[in-house]
């Protein structure tokens, strides 16, 4: 496991990361997030020893990183891809790696193969696209075959096949019972990607939950489609709910209102409740969905007084207008 246990790292009078504490256990891929300025970087540096708290620790399997006699074997971790001898090819960068912590060389083409860069392996890393690098500090981070593994940012300068390759990676690792952490600024990868989620705002912990939990605690409304949306509305709103009726902006269909689409949006009353009301009413339901709010949305509205540098009102309005359609 990774556990962090009330770590504080302080930078003259600023404070990055404040009595912090959390545990990412295997079997998960774990998503780290937090607005930039959050103190994720921090966070995982401090992880591994690059950087000394003020108080608290980060411990690796129970012990501190910089204790480990070959750490690579314990933990993997990519937190910049471009920290590399531009001069060095590829194979040359893992088997000096390779060599520093005891690993047998066979290793460095095994790893080279599995992230696709076999067939370049002979090239300087000078040369490289960031995608490629990306590719290259993923190789270093799983060249130890370690339990542990950490990536920072680990998307950017991907192309879509890289993407969906690093997502499935990712599971496949945390299938094998290791212990992932990743952090991404891409939503809608660590959406489809984190079982589990740990937000931080201003170096503070803000949540750690299921992915799934987190965008269920902003649950927006209930959709209902009926057979006669007008004397279900009625119904509803003598009980003192919200129903408002669904337009075509919101399903992409012509009309509008009730008579449109026969939808409803309704607030204040979950879904089993509006069901067992339009069956006591004699009303057939054609669809009954709760809508939570996005991965996304769940963490703007958490992070929204934790951000460094906010838009203002008006352009934080447009983009969230944006986030909901």
């Amino acid at each position: 496991m990774i556990e962090v246990r009330g770590l504080t790292m302080r930078y003259g009078r600023t404070v990055a990361v404040d009595d912090l504490t959390f545990t990412v256990k295997p079997g998960l891929v774990t998503g780290f997030l937090g607005p930039n300025g959050a103190g994720k970087s921090t966070t995982m540096r401090a992880v591994l020893g690059l950087e000394i708290p003020a108080a608290g620790e980060a411990l690796v399997d129970g012990h501190a990183y910089a204790s480990l006699r070959r750490p690579m074997r314990t933990m993997g971790a990519l937190l910049d891809a471009g920290a590399v001898h531009g001069g060095r090819t590829a194979r040359a960068h893992l088997g000096c790696l390779a060599r520093s912590n005891g690993i047998d060389s066979r290793r460095v083409a095994a790893v080279l193969d599995q992230v696709g860069l076999a067939e370049v392996a002979d090239r300087r890393i000078g040369g490289f696209s960031l995608g490629m690098k990306q590719r290259l500090g993923i190789a270093a981070a799983l060249l130890g075959d370690p339990a542990v593994l950490m990536f920072d940012e680990p998307l950017n300068g991907l192309d879509p096949e890289g993407i969906r390759w690093i997502r499935d990676l990712l599971r496949s690792l945390a299938g094998e019972g290791r212990t992932v952490l990743l952090s991404s600024h891409l939503m809608n990868e660590l959406a489809l990607t984190a079982e589990h989620v740990v937000v931080i705002g201003r170096g503070r912990l803000i949540a750690d939950t299921p992915t799934g939990a987190l965008a269920a605690q902003f649950q927006r409304d209930v959709l209902v489609r009926s057979a006669d949306p007008e004397r279900l509305a009625e119904i509803l709103r003598a009980h003192g709910v919200s129903v408002a009726p669904e337009d075509a902006s919101d399903t992409g269909m012509h009309g509008t209102g009730m008579h449109g689409t026969g939808g409803l949006f309704v607030r204040g009353m979950d879904a089993a409740e509006i069901g067992e009301l339009a069956l006591r009413a004699g009303i057939a339901l054609r669809e009954l969905t709760p809508r939570s709010a996005s991965l996304e949305e769940a963490f703007m509205e958490l992070t929204e007084d934790s951000v460094e540098y906010g838009a203002g009102p008006a352009a934080r309005s447009a983009a969230v207008s944006e986030v909901a359609r």
